[in-house]
């Protein structure tokens, strides 16, 4: 038997958003040096407004989530000015969310607290 893994999709990461002209969406800048998959949380650089992944540990500002990528963003090399994020009046399936390698787990409750207190809310799923 031969068995497919297929990479997760937009699909499997959000479960619910306001459709109303995507007002649960906003586009962002990445900063550059990153490679960042779906799902991935991203918080902002409070001197250039850029967003880079979150950071629990950072005093920049990137230790305060604003929201969960809609898709993957190369930004390597350069800033990516068209990133999407779910930044409000959402709902997201805990497994395609991605979280900083070593984060506590008191970090991601905080996080997790912080998210709902914009509206996104992480459900456990299958």
């Amino acid at each position: 038997m031969n068995v497919i893994n297929e990479a997760l999709n937009l699909g499997d990461l959000v479960k619910y958003e306001e459709d109303s002209l995507n007002y649960s969406r906003d586009v962002v800048t990445v900063e550059a040096g990153q490679n960042l998959p779906l799902g991935c949380i991203v918080g902002r650089v409070t001197a250039t407004a850029k967003v880079k992944q979150l950071d629990p540990g950072a005093e920049d500002g990137s230790h305060f989530p604003v929201g969960i990528l809609l898709g993957a963003v190369d930004a390597t090399l350069i800033d990516r000015e068209d990133a999407l994020i779910l930044a409000r009046h959402g709902v997201v399936a805990s497994k395609a969310v991605v979280w900083p390698v070593e984060i506590s787990t008191d970090q991601q409750a905080a996080i997790t607290a912080q998210l709902a207190s914009l509206g996104i809310l992480i459900r456990q799923s299958a």
